[in-house]
């Protein structure tokens, strides 16, 4: 139990208190910081008092005060579902992070933002839907998702597509995402994308083989990361830019080829 007099939760002040299995939050505190639950693994609930002015709490879910934010689910909440409610406009940062109890989690209409790292650690989900409402998607928001076959998005959405799980920005330029556990062995990069984000093929270690196409310019942070099965892959003349940890952690890899 945190005291009334304390106003801030400063950044990472639990993390790893792994036997922590409930906290309550007092009216008091005005400020919480960046990480604050990370890894306590045994937490099922966070409770905040109800005359708080910036937090609130449903069911031990961690929410600010008008509950447009879900900001933390705790890791060891019991359940395998979970369903963010319809008042929810963004998903913060790590609001998932290392929930391996959940399979499923249901996004409603009302959600526009998922934040950076939103559902790393999440190596239960298997898939996820993404509304028409969405508008942006932080980097890393599927990272550590070992079981995610697929991503799919509304065709109604204006910013965000998916082809066959695999998603992508709306005009097909940008993969962004393809699901750690689809079980295809190869994989072709489709013609219209320039553009291969930042943890795009994290740890897919079904594939052994993936086809850049000319059209690919830039190739983004740890893009191929532990891509264990991965032997060989073919660099386009197109590529201009190629950033640090693009191929960190696959270690089958025997060849890069790089045109003159």
């Amino acid at each position: 139990t945190i005291p009334n007099s304390v106003t801030s939760i400063g950044d990472r002040t639990f993390d790893g208190c792994s036997s922590l299995t409930s906290i309550t939050i007092p009216e008091s505190v005005t400020s919480i910081g960046y990480r604050v639950f990370a890894w306590c693994s045994s937490l099922t609930n966070i409770n905040v008092s109800e005359n708080n002015k910036n937090y609130s709490s449903i069911d031990g879910v961690l929410f600010n005060k008008d509950k447009t934010e879900i900001i933390r689910y705790p890791i060891g909440k019991e359940g395998t579902s979970y369903t963010i409610p319809n008042s929810v406009t963004s998903i913060g940062e790590f609001a998932f992070d290392s929930c391996s109890s959940l399979t499923n989690i249901t996004i409603l209409e009302s959600v526009t933002s998922i934040e950076s790292w939103a559902f790393d650690g999440c190596s239960s989900l298997t898939s996820i839907t993404l509304p028409d409402s969405v508008t942006s998607i932080g980097h890393g928001a599927f990272d550590g998702c070992s079981s995610l076959t697929s991503i799919n998005v509304s065709d109604n959405n204006k910013n965000y597509s998916s082809i066959e799980g695999v998603l992508f920005n709306k005009d097909k330029t940008d993969i962004i995402k393809y699901p750690a556990k689809k079980k295809e062995t190869s994989y072709d990069i489709p013609n219209a994308v320039t553009y291969i984000g930042d943890y795009a093929f994290e740890d897919c270690s079904s594939l052994t083989n993936i086809t850049i196409p000319n059209s690919v310019t830039t190739i983004r942070y740890s893009a191929f990361e532990d891509c264990r099965n991965l032997t060989s892959i073919t660099i386009p003349s197109s590529v201009t830019s190629i950033s640090s940890a693009t191929f960190i952690g696959c270690s089958g890899l025997t060849s890069i080829t790089i045109p003159n």
